[in-house]
């Protein structure tokens, strides 16, 4: 096994009254191995001055060192939240990391303008919690990435859209509708004004329209990984459960799935008159094709399109 497929990291870990791992924070992680003649013992100086104790949450914090092979499972919490990091820093793209497993290491957590506390001493400490001004955000298992990570080049306008384990490509904007899950992203300057969830990976010059939906493995238990290519267009209020190849364009809501029938519109009409007809499944990956709905009939069609796809404004994703 290369160094390659290793990350490092100094952090600081959140530790709840019984024991829980809350959550671990990685300011600078790093691709390989743990330096030779690093003492994990001797950790920066800034870091051990954070590592204080927080009675208004009831937690810990410690300093930690840990490397992790991606290849392998998570086998703790600091362990899955610094491949969240890796993700979020760029070490490694959606779906190169191996995250089997990973929700039985990351505990429901309260997250509050604070830091991060169990939910039980959120409950009992209620009331001092509000006499200090202290805000529950959301109960969740995963954090919102710019409480932990400052994408350089991005641009996110509500923070509680974009989770921990995002990879945003410098040029990246993320309007106040849009959501990025966790192991997913853009991969260059992308418009996202839509969902892209878990496992989805978007091409550079595409726009994810306001409302639009790209179906994640998470959603309904497939195994196939959604793609968009690159200068593609996902209409407001569209959706896919198929990858797009590069300069496609999916009309204003209109959803597309493996199993939807759509009729090939610029084949060549059988016998009896009719247009061929394949399930969208068979056109995944597909470039260069505008799905829409035709306005007499009702049926899915795709359609061949010559050039390229959407082209976006320079001045917004500078």
């Amino acid at each position: 096994m290369t160094d390659e497929r290793w990350v490092w990291g100094v952090g600081l870990a959140t530790t709840a009254e019984d024991g829980t791992v809350l959550d671990t924070w990685f300011p600078s992680p790093a691709a390989g191995r743990i330096p030779l003649g690093f003492d994990p013992q001797m950790p920066p100086d800034e870091l051990e001055r954070l590592a204080v104790a927080d009675d208004r949450r009831a937690v810990s914090v410690d300093v930690v060192t840990i490397e992790v092979d991606l290849d392998v499972a998570p086998s703790s919490t600091p362990d899955a939240y610094l491949r969240l990091h890796a993700l979020s820093h760029r070490l490694a793209r959606p779906n190169e990391v191996n995250l089997d497993g990973i929700f039985g290491h990351l505990p429901n957590v309260a997250w509050t303008t604070a830091g991060p506390m169990h939910p039980d001493a959120a409950t009992r400490l209620r009331p001092f919690l509000a006499r200090d001004g202290i805000q529950i955000q959301g109960l969740d298992k995963f954090p919102r990435l710019l409480d932990y990570v400052t994408p350089p080049g991005v641009r996110i306008a509500d923070a509680s859209r974009v989770r921990l384990g995002a990879y945003l490509s410098p040029g990246t904007t993320v309007m106040h509708e849009g959501f990025v899950n966790f192991n997913a992203g853009t991969l260059g300057q992308s418009m996202v004004e839509g969902r892209i969830s878990q496992g989805v990976v978007v091409g550079d010059g595409s726009d994810i329209g306001g409302g639009a939906s790209i179906m994640g493995t998470l959603s309904g238990g497939g195994s196939h990984r959604v793609s968009v290519g690159a200068r593609t267009l996902l209409g407001a209020n569209a959706g896919i459960g198929i990858s797009l190849g590069d300069d496609c364009v999916v009309e204003a809501g209109l959803y597309v799935t493996a199993g939807t029938k759509i009729v090939l519109a610029d084949e060549a009409r059988r016998a009896d008159g009719s247009l061929p007809a394949v399930k969208g499944a068979e056109l995944s990956g597909r470039a260069g094709l505008l799905f829409r709905r035709n306005s007499l009939t009702g049926a899915v069609e795709a359609v061949r399109r010559a050039g390229v796809g959407v082209t976006l404004n320079e001045a917004l994703h500078a």
